[in-house]
């Protein structure tokens, strides 16, 4: 296999100026800015639950008895875990909706100002949400729910902008390797949150709140001012110029076909050779492009799983091993690195072997191994961080790679010319469909949980793990994504096999 001349003799970062690291790292830092001040409400679960129910932790039961009965709190722990796993499905969908509708407005409007605006106004939801009902003794179950709603609509303009930036100054010469290293934004975003909410929890629930709400606000501000959305802003050629002098920059990665002929599209969303204003494409068209539906489906299944760790870890690690809630904040941290790890590592070698579907089917083979190891973690910190890791590697690393670089991929065909008045619409489809499949999981697994235990938690996790590689392996036509393999029912065949060998002698908890 030859070497591919991207990654020959230092190529690829000496194309980049000064310019393209501070989007890197300006996109970077927003995105995790966002996902810090998502991550501080899982984090605080476990508090929020004792000061919203009678308990001798609470501060809030020695309010007077009609103050108390007024702000509708709650009378067990369970009815309050019960409502803060509303709250997270309740955000999902909303932010799924989001997600929808802001990569077309990012698509038609300046993208700087969509995410500065998100990144401001969802600070300000957060710091009413935290600080100013806990302050004012508030406590209101219909003003949290408004207030999360609003959030997940104002969040969701986050991820759409930040990719469509992205794909604006990084063409698809090693798009695998720089998506996979900044897809990790999420993952640092996860660990800023565990460690600032840790370090003031102390203080009360209410201080995390108010130090990410402060600091995302902050970034918005930086964003607004300092972020440059495409190269041809400054006058440097846009990265369609720059490609239409790779050899064989027709072709996708994502694009199966081995034969070059085989590759021709049916239709095209532009005409003209050259073209000096794009015009947005529909949200119809992005949905018709090759790839978008199967990869949308396949990623709702993997975000479902991903997500539930990222809701769930700490208090799982904190109810399931009986461990102080802010030693489960800091351990959680290792999912994270994990996902880091495995995002730039397959997006490597998915530029290696230019196909990003085989690696995405390998890493899901082993992410099932991983799931039944982990699940079976001894009470042990070391231990279980390690299995921690490795599960993130096999889970984040592929939901990294198709959150980021696989929805570049699809926003910037052949079919479009490369616009990237479709790359926002494109990524906001992606996304928006996984976080639908993330709020409906949230519930499952609250439900599954309550009823049958933490077990079969992970089964359900292995069997979304089996779905989506059967939809990533199943064969497409020749406009398709690409199968991982000519034989689809093989490799999918041996997961189903061990899911049913881990579940055979399996019993409600």
């Amino acid at each position: 296999m030859a070497w591919p001349n991207i990654f020959q003799r230092g190529t690829l970062f000496s194309r980049f100026s000064h310019h393209h690291v501070v989007v890197f790292l300006l996109t970077f830092f927003s995105y995790s800015l966002l996902h810090a001040s998502r991550k501080t409400f899982s984090n605080v679960k476990v508090s929020i639950s004792k000061q919203w129910t009678p308990s001798a932790f609470n501060k809030s039961i020695r309010l007077p008895v009609e103050i108390w009965s007024s702000n509708h709190l709650f009378p067990s722990a369970e009815e309050a875990t019960l409502f803060l796993g509303t709250l997270d499905t309740i955000f999902l969908f909303s932010y799924a909706v989001g997600l929808f509708i802001s990569g077309i407005v990012g698509d038609r409007l300046n993208l700087r100002w969509v995410l500065s605006f998100g990144m401001c106004s969802s600070a300000l939801v957060v710091f009413v949400f935290g600080p100013v009902t806990e302050w004012l003794h508030f406590y209101n179950k219909g003003l949290y729910c408004c207030l999360w709603i609003g959030n997940g609509l104002l969040q969701s303009t986050g991820w759409p902008c930040v990719v469509a930036v992205m794909g604006n100054w990084f063409g698809k010469a090693g798009r695998g390797v720089v998506f996979g290293l900044w897809s990790a934004c999420a993952s640092v975003g996860n660990i800023l949150g565990a460690c600032l909410a840790s370090s003031v929890l102390q203080y009360g629930y209410e201080y995390a709140f108010l130090v990410t709400a402060a600091v995302q606000f902050a970034g918005g501000i930086i964003i607004f001012f300092g972020l440059l959305v495409s190269p041809e802003e400054i006058g440097i050629p846009g990265i369609e110029a720059e490609e239409n002098f790779e050899e064989d920059s027709h072709r996708p990665l994502i694009n199966g076909a081995e034969n070059e002929d085989e590759y021709e599209p049916n239709y095209s969303i532009q005409e003209g050779s050259t073209i000096t204003q794009v015009k947005a494409i529909s949200f119809y068209q992005a949905c018709c492009l090759p790839g978008v539906i199967p990869y949308s489906l396949a990623y709702a299944c993997l975000k479902l799983v991903n997500y539930s760790f990222f809701f769930w870890l700490p208090f799982y690690l904190s109810n399931n091993f009986g461990w102080k809630e802010a030693e489960a904040d800091k351990l959680s941290i290792w999912y994270d690195v994990g996902g880091i790890i495995g995002g730039t590592l397959q997006g490597f070698v998915s530029d290696v072997l230019q196909k990003r579907a085989p690696v995405l089917a390998l890493s899901l083979l082993l992410a099932v191994g991983s799931l039944v190891g982990y699940s079976r973690s001894p009470n042990d910190k070391s231990i279980n961080a390690l299995l921690m890791a490795v599960t993130g590697f096999f889970i984040g690393g592929p939901s990294n790679m198709i959150s980021s670089a696989i929805s570049a991929d699809l926003g910037h065909q052949e079919l479009i010319q490369g616009s990237s008045e479709a790359l926002a619409t494109v990524t906001g489809i992606v996304d928006g469909t996984g976080s639908i499949g993330a709020a409906v999981g949230q519930y499952l697994v609250s439900l599954i949980q309550d009823n049958l235990g933490w077990m079969w938690v992970f089964y359900f996790f292995i069997l979304m793990c089996i779905l989506i590689g059967d939809n990533l392996n199943r064969p497409r036509s020749r406009h398709g994504p690409p199968a991982s393999s000519e034989e689809p029912g093989v490799l999918w065949s041996c997961l189903k096999a061990a899911y049913s060998a881990v579940t055979k002698d399996a019993s409600p908890a």
